[in-house]
């Protein structure tokens, strides 16, 4: 994991990860201190209830999303997103200023007008956060960056929550929370000031103030692509889901567990710390690259350990009386449920980064921000839906642990509903799972493979795993080109039909077939996309390498792009080669994780790429290790 951690020092990342960390944390010092106020000294604000007043503050602070996002959005676009960085932190001070103003007069209004306030800064910021980090890391850099992002985040609304209950809790309270909150809004300030420049993707952009349009307008912007759309459906699904698990994490301590404030906070920082754990982990599982694949992984994690808490939640410790953290410790159950949120934090990290990082690296420069306000929008929409779902159902009867397990169930059903829609997801899912699971992969050049636009690779043809592990290994969808008959082939051939492979047969067994193969790898190229093919036309039967065949030089002739040449090594001998006459007979033959090596060369123009160039430069590539 050092290669993130090195971001921490980089002059384009950490002031930027500063101001973040310190925004979240001032949010939630001054919500929670809030929060604790009116609920412990309700009469001296209103006469209305503590926890309808709760429910409004939470209120208030997210409305300003479904108000704002699109024009902060635009604004995002349209500005330097430094400048606004450094806008929004000033703006941040002067609400701390009206926040000390309603504690001076005593006014609940002017305090509420301040929170709405920060839910405005935030959404501000939230577009300026996200849409920044492509311009600032490398494309290596990005999910390393996002999970940086998003660990940063939960700890500080963790510590920023338990900061702002403290200080809420000490005399003369309301100096105490103005001056934390200034202190901290002033040092964001500085930090922000110090973003390196990010220039607008879209100067020319016509603000327009109408959120309703606007909103549907970003909305639109997401929708052009179906990947893009979906992973924010996927990040605001997790933000439901989550926030419904955390919300209920009081009545969960006090009602079932029979513990106190002390548990509540132990609790919230045993999940925080676990999507820490998982948003830094992810780098180190995905090898440097924007993984999707780790996104089923989460889904599964998250609908396993969900459906464990309903299982796990003790029968018989709430009582009269709430327990101490030291007595409820001694019972092996709730060490499980500590267990159990503590990895629905770990496989939340898996699920949300590799989705943020998607969004970003495939949304358009020039409308980024917008699609990003309109992931904030639908954030805030499915949580509000979720506290409602919530409240109906807990008023029906519904127990806490029962709400987990149902929850967790629409979890698993949202997620083969989104797998099913975007094969992409899975698949890369299982070429992940091939790679970690059986083989220890090596990659050198991968900076060789375009960030965009069409090429094709090419690759000696080893085993029936040869194309997964490929797919596992590119950063971009690949389009193979593969003989029909591995179609038939049980689980690669679900694989290779779902990731829109292109089933070719020689001349002599199916001429049609063949000339659509040719016509549907022309339209991928004239597409943008990558086109992969193993030039020999079968797979070897002694580890040698064959001649590649002419079908190269004919796809060139109608498209005459690059061409990446690739190696694979350390495969002959595997349980998915052909070493005894017929693959995949001998599971065990190479022991677990056996080293292979993926070597990729520097792209060759179309003119030069000749099947004898490419073959040379194949077996170069591949060395001595079949």
């Amino acid at each position: 994991m050092s290669g993130q951690f090195k971001l921490l020092k980089q002059k384009r990342f950490a002031p930027l990860f500063i101001t973040q960390f310190l925004g979240a944390f001032n949010d939630n010092l001054y919500k929670n201190a809030l929060v604790v106020l009116l609920t412990f000294q309700s009469a001296q604000w209103t006469s209305l209830a503590p926890e309808i007043m709760v429910n409004i503050a939470a209120g208030v602070f997210i409305l300003p999303f479904f108000l704002f996002s699109a024009t902060a959005g635009q604004l995002a676009d349209k500005y330097d997103k430094a400048a606004l960085a450094r806008l929004t932190k000033l703006l941040e001070i002067l609400i701390m200023l009206v926040a000390a103003a309603g504690f001076c007069f005593s006014s609940l209004s002017t305090l509420m007008s301040a929170l709405f306030l920060l839910g405005l800064q935030s959404t501000l910021f939230g577009p300026v956060k996200y849409s920044i980090l492509p311009q600032h890391l490398k494309r290596n850099e990005l999910l390393g960056g996002n999970a940086l992002v998003e660990a940063g985040t939960f700890v500080a609304i963790l510590i920023g929550t338990l900061t702002g209950g403290l200080l809420a809790g000490m005399g003369n309270a309301p100096i105490w929370i103005v001056v934390g909150g200034l202190l901290v809004a002033i040092v964001g300030y500085l930090s922000s000031r110090k973003i390196p420049p990010a220039p607008a993707p879209a100067p020319e952009l016509r603000i327009s103030l109408n959120p309703i349009t606007e909103t549907l307008r970003n909305i639109g912007f997401a929708r052009q692509n179906r990947t893009i759309f979906l992973s924010i459906l996927g990040i605001s699904w997790f933000w439901l889901y989550g926030a419904l698990f955390l919300t209920q994490l009081p009545g969960l301590t006090k009602n079932v567990l029979g513990g106190d404030e002390i548990l509540v906070t132990t609790l919230l920082a045993t999940f925080t710390l676990g999507i820490g754990l998982g948003s830094l982990l992810c780098e180190r599982l995905s090898n440097n690259q924007v993984e999707i694949g780790l996104v089923p992984f989460g889904s599964i994690g998250l609908t396993l350990f969900g459906l464990d808490l309903f299982f796990a939640a003790p029968i018989g410790l709430a009582g009269e009386t709430l327990h101490s953290l030291g007595f409820l410790l001694g019972h092996g159950a709730v060490w499980r449920v500590f267990f159990d949120l503590f990895m629905l934090g770990v496989f939340g990290g898996f699920f949300i980064v590799p989705l943020y990082a998607l969004v970003q690296m495939r949304s358009a420069e020039k409308n980024r921000a917008r699609i990003i306000a309109a992931n904030n929008i639908l954030n805030a929409l499915f949580m509000v839906l979720g506290a409602i779902a919530a409240v109906i159902l807990l008023t029906a009867g519904v127990s806490i642990p029962t709400l987990f397990a149902i929850a967790a169930l629409i979890n698993a059903t949202v997620a083969i509903y989104i797998y099913s829609l975007v094969p992409e997801f899975f698949i890369r899912f299982i070429a992940w799972l091939l790679i970690k699971a059986i083989y220890r992969l090596r990659i050198s050049g991968k900076q060789h493979i375009p960030e965009s636009g069409p090429a094709i690779l090419v690759a000696n043809h080893v085993s029936f795993a040869d194309a997964v592990i490929l797919m596992g290994s590119s950063p971009r969808p690949i389009r193979f080109i593969m003989d029909h008959r591995i179609f038939k082939t049980p689980i690669l051939g679900f694989i290779f039909r779902h990731s829109g492979a292109i089933p070719i047969a020689p001349a002599k067994e199916n001429a049609q077939l063949m000339e659509q193969a040719f016509q549907h790898a022309s339209a991928a190229l004239d597409n943008g996309e990558l086109v992969g093919i193993f030039p020999e036309g079968a797979i070897t039967r002694d580890g040698e390498m064959q001649p590649f065949r002419p079908g190269i030089s004919r796809i060139l002739q109608a498209n005459p792009v690059p061409v990446v040449p690739m190696a694979l090594s350390g495969l002959w001998g595997s349980f998915f080669s052909r070493i005894d006459g017929s693959a995949m007979k001998s599971p065990f033959r190479r022991g677990a994780f056996s080293r292979i090596d993926l070597h990729i060369g520097p792209a060759v123009a179309a003119t030069n790429a000749s099947p004898e160039t490419l073959y040379a430069k194949v077996l170069a590539l591949r060395g001595e290790r079949q």
